[in-house]
Parts: C-alpha cells; structure tokens; sequence
C-alpha cells in the first residue's frame, strides 16, 4: 500500500465541512456566502456561494463558476445526460476510501463539456484546498499531497482488448454492481465530449490494497472526444490511464504522481502529443504499456514527449519506461532528463520482446541528457525476455538503441504551453 501525504492542516480543514445530502441530483446551497480572495493566481474577490453534487445526474447540468461546487461521494453522469462546467469553475471533492470515495464518472452514452481556458482553467482538488473562487492556485497543499479524493473517469464505447474477448468490461475503481463503471463497445468514434484547460489535483483514494483511482481514467474513449491541455498534480496513482480506446490526448502534463505518469493498457490506438511527465520523489515509471488481454489487438503513438526524473526518489522509484505483455505502437520524438544512473526503459517479458523483433513497438528520435556517469544512451534499454533464447533480441536491445537514442539537452514536448499549470507555479520544470 501506498503511503498517503494528508497534511494536519488538510485534515482539520476536512473536518470543518459542513454535511450534505445524499439526495440524487442536488444542487444544494450550503453555507451563506463568503468572501472570495484575490491574491493567489486569479482575481478573486465578490461573494461565493458553494454547491453539492451528489448521486447520479440523469439530466443535462451545468456547473457554473459563480460558486465552489463540493463533490460528495461517487457521482455519475449517466447515459444520455450532459455535464457543463465552465471556465474557471473550481470543484472540490470529499475524502472517502473504498466505495466511498468520491470520484466523478462521466459513463457511457454521456458527455462532459468542461472548456476552460489557460486564463480560466477548470480545477478539480480536494475539500481541503484553501483555493478560492477566481484563483487557479492554493496555498496549503503541495504536489505531496496524495490521496485526498478519488478522481474523474470518462468511460465511453469504442473497442478495447478484454479478458476473454468479452465486448465491455468494469473500469478499476467502481465497484461492479455499479454499472455507471462499464466501458467498451464497437463505436471507435464515440463521443463523449471535450475536456480543455483542466487541472485535477490531490486525488487518487485508496480503493483496496494496492487498488487507488488515477487522476484521470479513459475507459475505451472514442476519438469523437476532445481532451487536452490537461495537468495531473500529486495523484496516489497513475497520471493518466488509457484502457483501450481511440481518443486523442494533446498538452497533457503529469506532475509528481505516486505511480506512473501515463500508463496504457487493453489495445489503446489514440494519439499521445505534446505531453510531459514530472516525476515526483514516489513516482515510479515516466510511461507504463501493457497491451491487450484479448485476441484484438491494437497499436498507439506518442509524439513528442518529455520525462523528467527525479534523483530524489526512493529507492526502486522514477525509471524512464517499463513495456510490458503485448504492447505495441510508437514512441517517437523524445527527450528524458534527470533521471537516475539506475533508471532504465526495460522490454519486460519475451512477449514484448517478440513485438519489438517484428516491428510492432517502434522507437524513433530519443534525447537524453544522460545521468552523471552514464556515457552510452544505449544502456538505458534493456530486456528481460526470460530462458526462451529464441526470442533473444539480436543484436541486443540496447545495441540497436543506437539507431533512435542520442545525447543531448533538448526536445520532446513544447512546454511553454503548460505556462498555466500548478507545476508551472511551483518552478518544477
């Protein structure tokens, strides 16, 4: 189990919130309204007055930015319905473990509008965040605080690779009677809305041993769907998730997370650009890829790319990449910084070995600013493809990194444009 970083003041300002129904659909007035304030990265000031969401919503909703909305429990926008949020809209969520946990689903057959913009960014963070209306940034939580809430899952219907070949599947985090959790269909084109200029902090609650949410979770999410400019700040878990799909990710930034930084999984084919990675000192892999668990199977990208490690972490902690099973797809345009003398990008099994012997898994154009005393770009890709010496990678995985690795200071993704995020704040790059 993951250690958790709650602060005592996090913990006393949990405490100080007033109860709220349990009422499907509420929009619930709680407290009279208060003064909004204005020195910490937004104009702040004029009256607030805060709102609670709980249960399923089954009708269109909009969030609006007049007032801080408090996030009570697992809340789902179901099939057929429309959730709104509007630019500069913050939400803050509840603590809770297991099946209480509050989290936000946008399930199958619904939409999210959420369009913030750099200078309006949507936020979502915990209870215990002292942001107030019109500002983008806290003052008493750090990018070490993990855990405090569960975090947003969009689930949508276009194809994943499952165990057994079944056509859906339940996404990790919602317990199975619950079927807001199914994602997965044949619809690769599927819709389920847009998600620009959104920062999700502090989340990932632990579900059961081992078992957290990740910031933000991608359950076979069509390519009708827009996301990005998207940060991921202090989560438990994983960063970003893919879990088949075909959707399209740009300008996504993972900072200090507590598992991986983007992880995919079951046959994700969408595109990856412009991302960045921030390890923290318990992060634990830049990028981790499985592939799929059924017969389909399917290949990603990912263009342009940073991985920045920390030197602090754990022992065991910030590697650069770790492709697992039967990954397959490209990796190009990289630069990967900071990292470790120990740190490597490992091809686990023989299986990942063997996609990358017939092309499936592709890396092209890496720069790395290679660790002091570490002289061969070369030696951070290794393999362990096991007994089985007719899968042994010749010449080896590290030799034919000659071809795509190289040294130097520069590359990747553009990061001038996360100039709006939480990490941008806290000078992290």
């Amino acid at each position: 189990m993951k250690r958790l970083f709650i602060s005592v003041l996090t913990v006393a300002l949990i405490g100080m919130v007033s109860s709220c129904s349990n009422n499907d659909d509420d929009v619930i007035p709680v407290d009279p309204p208060t003064d909004g304030g204005g020195d910490n990265g937004g104009d702040g000031g004029g009256q607030t007055t805060d709102y609670t969401l709980t249960g399923n919503i089954s009708e269109d909703k909009t969030l609006t930015a007049d007032g801080i909305w408090e996030l009570k429990g697992r809340v789902a926008v179901t099939d057929g319905a429309t959730l709104t949020i509007e630019p500069g809209t913050i939400i803050k969520a509840f603590p809770g473990t297991g099946a209480n946990a509050s989290t936000l689903i946008i399930a199958r057959g619904a939409k999210i509008m959420a369009e913030g913009t750099a200078d309006k960014p949507i936020i979502m963070t915990s209870i215990g965040d002292d942001i107030e209306l019109g500002q983008k940034f806290g003052t008493n939580l750090g990018a070490n605080d993990r855990a405090l809430w569960g975090g947003l899952l969009i689930l949508g219907k276009a194809k994943g690779s499952f165990s057994g070949d079944s056509p859906e599947n339940q996404i990790e985090g919602i317990p199975a009677d619950d079927t807001n959790g199914l994602y997965g269909g044949s619809d690769d084109e599927d819709n389920s809305g847009v998600v620009n200029y959104i920062s999700i902090r502090h989340g990932g609650a632990l579900i059961g041993e081992g078992n957290e949410i990740n910031g933000l979770t991608l359950g076979a999410v069509g390519s009708g769907t827009s996301i990005s400019n998207v940060e991921i700040v202090g989560n438990l878990d994983d960063g970003i998730e893919f879990f088949g799909g075909t959707v399209n990710v740009s300008n996504a930034l993972i900072y200090a997370v507590g598992d991986d930084g983007l992880d995919i999984d079951q046959a994700y084919s969408g595109t990856i650009t412009n991302s960045a990675v921030i390890e923290g000192t318990e992060s634990d892999h830049g990028l981790e890829i499985d592939g799929g668990e059924g017969s389909y199977q399917a290949g990603f990208t990912m263009d342009g790319i940073t991985l920045m490690g920390n030197l602090d972490a754990d022992e065991g902690k910030a590697y650069y990449a770790d492709l697992r099973d039967n990954a397959q797809g490209i990796i190009s345009n990289v630069y990967a910084t900071g990292f470790k003398v120990e740190s490597n990008l490992e091809l686990d099994n023989n299986g990942i070995a063997q996609n990358f012997i017939d092309g499936k898994l592709v890396f092209e154009n890496w720069v790395i600013n290679l660790p002091d005393g570490v002289t061969d770009p070369g030696s951070i890709f290794q393999e362990k493809t096991g007994d089985d010496e007719s899968l042994i990678i010749t010449p080896s995985f590290t030799e034919q990194a000659a071809a795509w690795a190289t040294v130097g200071t520069s590359g990747g993704a553009d990061l001038s444009v996360f100039a709006w995020t939480f990490a941008k704040s806290k000078n992290a790059y």
